[in-house]
């Protein structure tokens, strides 16, 4: 059985920076694809980070330059640093796996595409 379990949210001033981590326990061959999700309140989840099978990672739009995705395999953990935060990245943070083997874009990734799913992490920033 897979378990994922999201550290590291918090709350912080614009501008300031958080690093969230996401410990993947149980079956991790049914976990190669990896990702970050967010949600707002009153808003869909949405994508915001991946590094998929093969390698390669992909970033939204709305983060690009600002979050960096990284995994350490042999702790089998998956981490999303975060800088020059802003307001508007307030929001749940989730971490998300599966075992699709195919290419996956951070920005056209869905809630439907990964089986495991943490219980998520609070990060706000104020401005």
């Amino acid at each position: 059985q897979v378990q994922l379990m999201e550290s590291g949210g918090g709350s912080v001033q614009a501008g300031g920076s958080l690093r969230l981590s996401c410990v993947v326990s149980g079956d991790t061959y049914s976990t190669y694809c990896r990702a970050w999700f967010r949600q707002a309140p009153g808003k869909e989840r949405e994508g915001v980070a991946v590094i998929d099978a093969n390698g390669r990672i992909s970033y939204a739009d709305s983060v690009k330059g600002r979050f960096t995705i990284s995994k350490d395999i042999l702790k089998n953990t998956l981490y999303l640093q975060m800088n020059d935060l802003k307001p508007e990245d307030t929001a749940v943070y989730y971490c998300a796996a599966d075992g699709y083997l195919g290419t996956v874009v951070a920005g056209t990734m869905g809630v439907a595409d990964f089986g495991y799913w943490g219980q998520g992490t609070q990060v706000t920033v104020s401005s």
